[in-house]
């Protein structure tokens, strides 16, 4: 369905209301380090975007939503985080004391600088016109042909403003209700014909969409940092922007780089290093967690072969890997899974193992009734990689799609909608990494074949009583009944 774009909106115009808005809410609340601490919440406004926040299979995640936690669970509170639409509605939130942070790919830029405060860079990004392929490159901004449209009072807007000095025929459109990410899905749907959005976000978009263009910068390196409120009390204002600052300073390169990598990194394909690393690995590694692995997957009703293949995928059988966002372990456990599992240390080989099967089991039998093996082992394999919810929304896509729901294929194909902004934005759990779910299955399935070859012999098939066994132990009384497609 075809969306309407708002009326033009001219980039001061729209400053203008957000000025407005700030100074008709609350008086901007002191942004008191103390205050945060004793509340024991920090409130971050952010937008549902690969490159800030979304939901994960362990709670919220995205490249600044992994930072914000990171800093708050250093100062000991948690993370509380409020969603809007796009960076301008995250500065007035901030401006008028509504959060204590804003942090929605915020560009530094003069025009928010005079409504907020801006920390130490998290990120550098430059601003670029992007294309559907199939238009044509434009040459410059005086041979567009079609609409050109950007979030309203955003950066964006902003360096358009600005290069209107030279290309006084530029008219763009400023939509207030979407974000960048929208309008990069308009563009990638042809209902659009160009937009200007900060290459970090649009890299990641050309991962899913091979007819995605970047034409040229508008901008060079821009600096990308979190907005709080301007000061007033340097005693009680200062305080919080401080231990932010402090913060970021002494974070060291090498964990950002880290953080960087998992949200931006390319995905590995090379097919022929896997298998080499896996044989080696199999000879080296497996044999000192071979029988962990036997003894849960009998337990729990599963193929051993195919609860060690997903250890390779988690932590290629480390029991010391650790992520930054905390899961770790051979099977990459987060904590709230962990104790949900009744798992006390997660780096123990043992408990690792038998946790992540114990959650497998789980996955499985939360599948709807009509999924059916070999369908229902890859969509919970899904599931473990980011989880069930997702997996349900990706479900709907596909039947929405006149697909089937109940096979894997057809869910597969749904999976990398949920990283596009008009195919996440009416589901019920948001932006999804969806792709990355695809790659976590076929790496999976990949490496029980692998083993399957290279351990030779029968999988350890559990006896019925076991599998009944299975059933019951994989069972938990607070688990309400698997979601059927909506």
């Amino acid at each position: 369905m075809m969306r309407r774009l708002r009326p033009l909106r001219t980039h001061r115009v729209v400053l203008t209301a957000l000025v407005l808005a700030m100074l008709s809410t609350c008086s901007p609340k002191p942004g008191s380090l103390t205050r945060v601490i004793e509340g024991g919440v920090l409130r971050v406004a952010t937008t549902n975007s690969p490159t800030t926040c979304y939901d994960g299979p362990a709670g919220p995640t995205g490249y600044e939503c992994d930072l914000l936690r990171a800093f708050a669970e250093s100062i000991g509170v948690k993370l509380r985080l409020v969603y809007v639409a796009n960076g301008a509605q995250a500065v007035v939130r901030v401006a008028s004391g509504q959060v204590d942070i804003g942090a929605a790919g915020l560009n530094v830029t003069p025009a928010y600088g005079a409504i907020v405060r801006f920390t130490r860079p998290v990120q550098t990004v430059r601003q670029q016109l992007v294309y559907r392929a199939d238009r044509g490159k434009p040459a410059d901004l005086d041979h567009l042909d079609g609409q050109l449209a950007v979030p309203a009072g955003s950066s964006m807007a902003e360096r358009l403003a600005q290069m209107r000095i030279k290309h006084p025929d530029l008219i763009w459109l400023e939509v207030p209700d979407a974000g960048a990410n929208d309008l990069i899905s308009r563009v990638v749907d042809g209902e659009l014909a160009y937009t200007v959005a900060n290459s970090d976000l649009i890299a990641i978009n050309q991962r899913t969409s091979t007819r995605l263009r970047v034409a040229f910068d508008l901008s060079g390196t821009e600096n990308v940092a979190w907005a709080l409120a301007p000061t007033t009390d340097a005693k009680a204002r200062d305080s919080l922007f401080a231990a932010v600052q402090n913060w970021l300073q002494a974070l060291p390169e090498k964990e950002l780089a880290r953080v960087r990598d998992r949200h931006f990194g390319k995905f590995e394909n090379d097919e022929y290093q896997g298998v080499v690393r896996l044989v080696a690995d199999a000879e080296e590694r497996l044999p000192k967690y071979r029988q962990f692995f036997e003894d849960a997957a009998e337990r729990y009703g599963l193929d051993w072969r195919a609860l060690a293949a997903v250890g390779y995928q988690e932590s290629k059988w480390n029991p010391d890997a650790v992520s930054f966002t905390g899961v770790r372990g051979i099977m990459m456990l987060t904590l709230d899974t962990a104790e949900h599992m009744d798992v006390t240390d997660r780096e123990d080989p043992r408990q690792s193992i038998e946790g992540g099967a114990r959650y497998l089991a789980q996955l499985l039998r939360k599948m709807p009734p009509g999924v059916s093996d070999p369908d229902r082992t890859w969509m919970a394999l899904a599931a473990y990689n980011q989880g069930l919810g997702h997996l349900e929304d990706a479900r709907v896509l596909a039947q929405k799609a006149g697909k089937n729901p109940n096979r894997w294929d057809d869910v597969r194909a749904a999976l990398p909608l949920l990283a596009q902004e008009r195919w996440y934005v009416d589901t019920r759990h948001g932006y999804a990494r969806g792709g990355e779910a695809v790659h976590f299955v076929d790496n999976v399935r990949s490496y029980y074949d692998l083993l399957a070859w290279v351990t030779g012999g029968r999988s350890v098939a559990p006896s019925p009583a076991a599998q009944a066994a299975a059933v019951k132990s994989a069972s938990d009384p607070q688990d309400g009944p698997a979601e059927g497609v909506r």
